[in-house]
């Protein structure tokens, strides 16, 4: 079976963990602080901040940008449910925008169609997300986002290694230098694994100093910030060692030394596992030229690209056929198979709260995408097998191009 998504896992990887487990640190230690800072060079950011998983990073950046109730945040409503739900968590509401029907991307127009349609009064903030590893167009949303005075939040959970063009110059996806944050995920299936683990990058050191802080309970161990003079000093004004405060609950969002010793070793192997990602890529092009209209792979900015996802949008209609038959026909050939993702404003619980809402571009991505295999333990072949069993279920194998192109 060839899996739409999974981790590469080698021997420094597995080496890289061992030295902590026999280490004297599992978390808390020196390998969270090595990951930041390996984080931070990589995405060409000054602050990142390790924590639980992606989902966290999201809603600690919120809380960190203090949205709250009485705010509304626009998100798009191709992407997965965590983009949305971290809104929610903060007491904050949610108003959809659509996405261009052809990449699934938020654009300017799309953000300022939202921000318009329900009044700008309350929209304090809008996220962007990268969808399949494709950066949006920064400088335009960014453009949106000063004419209505929002915040700017990057959902980079498929995008690490990926790059955009901000004001004529090529910046790394984390870089920030348009947003107040960007949020990452290290799930097994994205580009670099830490099992589960997030991240937040950003250019501001307020923010990155209060992420750190929700990210552990809220608990501070700063002297100069202890309110109880009484409790937090001895008779000599030094401060007692024992003694934290807590201003404000936090979470238990942090990430441990065995899940960061894991993501620094992969990290190491970024560049090599985005060369890899777009060379499978290149090849699912070429062969998958002959079977235009009907399948068409959704475009991309190869050299600028995080690789995320290999997504291809497809003609069912046009063709007579479901996607879940011809999911089910893939699997039963051994191909793994996923959609991404099924729009969020359609979920029951958004339904529910904001009524039936027509966002056509979203509508028209979701109806035609499919994601195919793209991971790191695929060969050349593999790709060809892929190719050749979508052509087959979707009964158009004579269509399917050449493997030799790649040869010249």
């Amino acid at each position: 079976m060839i899996p739409y998504g999974c981790q590469s896992i080698d021997e420094d990887d597995i080496a890289a963990v061992a030295d902590v487990l026999r280490g004297d640190f599992l978390t808390g230690g020196p390998a969270v602080d090595r990951f930041e800072a390996a984080l931070a060079a990589a995405v060409d950011s000054p602050y990142a901040v390790a924590c639980a998983n992606g989902t966290a990073a999201l809603h600690l950046g919120m809380l960190a940008l203090g949205i709250g109730p009485g705010t509304t945040v626009v998100v798009p409503s191709l992407t997965f449910l965590a983009s949305a739900n971290a809104v929610r968590y903060v007491g904050a509401e949610v108003r959809f925008a659509d996405v261009d029907p052809d990449t699934g991307l938020l654009t300017p127009e799309t953000l300022a169609a939202a921000v318009e349609q329900g009044g700008s009064a309350s929209v304090h903030a809008a996220v962007a997300v990268h969808l399949n590893g494709r950066c949006v167009d920064l400088d335009g949303i960014a453009q949106v986002n000063k004419l209505y005075g929002l915040k700017l939040v990057e959902d980079a959970c498929h995008a690490v290694g990926g790059a955009g063009m901000v004001a004529g110059r090529r910046e790394m996806v984390g870089s920030c230098p348009v947003s107040d944050l960007a949020c990452f995920s290290f799930h097994p299936v994205k580009t670099i694994a830490m099992g589960e683990g997030g991240a937040v990058t950003t250019r501001s050191r307020e923010i990155a100093e209060r992420v750190r802080l929700l990210r552990n309970h809220g608990m501070t161990r700063d002297p100069d910030t202890f309110l109880d003079l009484d409790e937090g000093f001895d008779a000599h004004g030094a401060a007692n060692p024992w003694y934290y405060e807590m201003h404000e609950p936090g979470f238990n969002y942090r990430a441990t030394d065995i899940h960061c010793a894991l993501g620094e070793s992969q990290l190491r192997k970024l560049p090599a596992f985005l060369a890899r990602r777009r060379a499978l890529a290149a090849r699912y092009d070429r062969l998958l030229a002959g079977l235009a209209p009907a399948v068409v792979p959704v475009a991309r900015v190869a050299e600028d690209d995080g690789w995320h996802l290999y997504s291809v949008l497809i003609d069912f209609a046009g063709l007579g056929r479901s996607r879940a038959d011809v999911m089910r026909g893939l699997r039963d050939r051994g191909i793994g198979t996923q959609v991404h993702y099924f729009p969020v404003h359609r979920q029951p619980y958004y339904s529910r709260r904001y009524g039936t809402l027509r966002l056509p571009g979203a509508d028209a991505y979701y109806r035609r995408q499919l994601s195919l295999p793209l991971h790191l333990r695929m060969a050349e072949e593999d790709v060809d097998r892929v190719v050749a069993a979508l052509a087959d279920v979707l009964g158009l194998a004579g269509g399917v191009a050449s493997s030799r192109a790649d040869v010249a």
